[in-house]
């Protein structure tokens, strides 16, 4: 039996951590371990025209299924490709393993053809950058990064020069048990009884939700309903706490809506369940607050502290409901329902005028019907910029929906290559790339992927010949956009030219059909929507405080075109509300 090289041990461990899939562009120092790869039939190398696709897909994937993912980069300008999505991956807690392949082990350090040091480059977007320096240091060193990947959830890189990875492994490698899943964390009890204490003494509770939610809806619905407590949450809490939520007083920060804005400033107790909410401007700091999170470094560093609970929000709750008091009083709970109803009835009217004959199309409209006609369990990958204000309006979560974005990086350009990943965990499953023309654009390369592996994924293309999102920006700041303009082709022709399905829609009584027809086509397919570049207002007076940008007071930025079927939510939560 032939000795194994380096390159096949480096793949034999990813196969044994529950890696499937290798994303990225072959090239020169990366060839031993593609060529690995190919003789393993445990692991799939997934060749994409950007490694910047490579590292948005490992993630979205990674953000899927719960699982470690990988992604791979040759040497220099290959592996740098990589760093704007491991940023990505590495702030949405992300587990991913990504290998950064090295100029020759002899040579680094003396300025060589394409040398960087990747070691040092992705250290602050990761976990753990190491260099493998010898064949024996491989093993421990790529166990250890993947623990860390899946312990701290987050990136780990590991640098390989080419040339080690085309040597002899060591004899008799030890095979190492491999940490993939993580534990839950349990808070002392003394937190607990401290908490507990809190929320008998308040009034007026309120709990403020982000993705560390996820998995323990009923237990926050169990703890909302003893506590009489409203449920706000942040753009990441969206797709785990929204749905069959009878507490539900929307979001807050700029794409804000609803009720809970005044729910976390009117209580008296501020409850943030999992969330590491960026905008502390939107949170308040005259009422206490107490936070619960699993990762002890995000405790306190958005606003000031009553109280810090280190644990995972589902124990810490299962925990917490046996000892707390039920309440009795309700009216702050209903005073903010009715408030979120209201204010949903107030912004709904501006979507709701001849917005079936509007030309160019509402692009509420197109995020309203496509959240009809789009399946139960579908997965959203959402573009930043005007499509991240869609789809917190628009998009309904259920329960099995998945709605993902560069919620926290804020990079363009992250719908397609998200797609790609979430596709590739299972083709069944319908999978929407909610894409601007100019994210979109920047990385329209990767629509051949799709092509390439027939990966059924849609393309429904926001086509406002803009950076909608940047012209917001300027108007804010109080500027004349500049350089926001887009010249922009046929993309649906583009699309039919690579070999998918397109269709381009301009009027809005077409958009229903061309959505049903490109979700009934078995293959990729993009629908090129032409969308109102005027969709977004501004008050008639912009203050001085607006040119902070996402401050408070951007806030007070009129997004017009409503919530979608969120009113109805509200309206059937008011039932909830005793008449007098």
């Amino acid at each position: 039996m032939a000795k194994q090289n380096v390159a096949e041990q480096f793949v034999d461990i990813l196969v044994r951590a529950g890696v499937r899939r290798l994303y990225g562009v072959v090239g020169d120092s990366l060839n031993p371990v593609v060529d690995a790869v190919r003789r393993n039939a445990a692991i799939d190398w997934i060749h994409v025209r950007h490694e910047e696709t490579a590292a948005f897909a490992a993630g979205a994937e990674a953000q899927i299924t719960g699982k470690l993912a990988a992604c791979a980069g040759s040497c220099g300008p290959g592996n740098l490709h990589l760093i704007n999505g491991l940023y990505d991956a590495h702030r949405s807690m992300a587990p991913v393993l990504a290998l950064a392949s090295h100029i020759p082990s002899s040579e680094i350090g003396l300025g060589y053809f394409q040398e960087t040091h990747p070691d040092r480059l992705f250290q602050e977007c990761s976990h753990y950058s190491e260099l493998i320096s010898s064949p024996k240091q491989m093993p421990r060193l790529l166990q250890t990064a993947i623990q860390h990947a899946v312990g701290q959830q987050g990136v780990s890189v590991v640098s390989l020069p080419g040339d080690i990875a085309a040597e002899p492994a060591p004899e008799k490698a030890a095979q190492s048990a491999l940490v993939t899943s993580r534990p839950t964390v349990r808070p002392g009890d003394a937190e607990i009884d401290r908490l507990a204490e809190m929320i008998d003494a308040a009034g007026r509770v309120t709990l403020f939700c982000g993705s560390g939610t996820a998995g323990a809806h009923a237990e926050v619905m169990e703890f909302a309903g003893k506590i009489k407590s409203p449920v706000g949450h942040a753009l990441r809490g969206k797709e785990y706490i929204q749905y069959d939520n009878p507490f539900d007083v929307g979001m807050s920060g700029l794409l804000g809506y609803g009720a809970a804005y005044e729910a976390t400033h009117e209580c008296d107790l501020l409850i943030l369940l999992g969330t590491d909410f960026p905008y502390n401007a939107f949170l308040p700091d005259d009422v206490r607050i107490a936070q619960v999170d699993v990762r002890p470094e995000v405790l306190g560093r958005r606003s000031r502290l009553d109280l810090a609970v280190w644990g995972d929000v589902r124990e810490t709750l299962r925990c917490l409901i046996p000892r707390v008091k039920e309440k009795t009083d309700r009216r702050f709970l209903d005073r903010m329902l009715k408030k979120h109803a209201d204010a949903l009835e107030g912004v709904v009217k501006a979507y709701t005028r001849k917005v079936d004959k509007h030309v160019p199309i509402h692009p509420e409209y197109v995020a309203a019907v496509l959240d009809e006609v789009a399946d139960d369990d579908a997965v959203f990958t959402v573009d930043t910029g005007m499509c991240n204000v869609w789809a917190a309006r628009y998009i309904t979560p259920n329960g099995r929906r998945r709605i993902i974005g560069s919620f926290s990086h804020g990079s363009m350009a992250n719908a397609l290559p998200m797609a790609i990943g979430a596709q590739f965990t299972d083709r069944r499953r319908q999978v929407v790339a909610m894409s601007g023309d100019g994210g979109f654009s920047m990385l329209m390369g990767d629509f051949l992927t799709l092509v390439q592996y027939d990966l059924p994924v849609k393309v429904v293309l926001f086509n406002n010949s803009s950076l909608g999102m940047v012209e917001l920006e300027m108007l804010v700041a109080g500027l004349p956009s500049y350089g926001t303009a887009n010249t922009n082709p046929d993309f649906a022709a583009v699309a039919r030219a690579c070999g998918a399905h397109g269709v381009r829609v301009e009027k809005p009584k077409q958009l229903a059909g061309a959505l049903k027809e490109a979700f009934k086509h078995k293959g990729p397919a993009l629908v090129d929507i032409v969308t109102d570049p005027n969709a977004l207002s501004i008050p008639p007076k912009i203050s001085a405080e607006m040119v902070t940008g996402f401050a408070l007071s951007a806030s007070k930025i009129v997004l017009d075109g409503g919530v979608g079927r969120m009113l109805q939510m509200a309206r059937s939560n008011l039932r909830n509300v005793p008449r007098p």
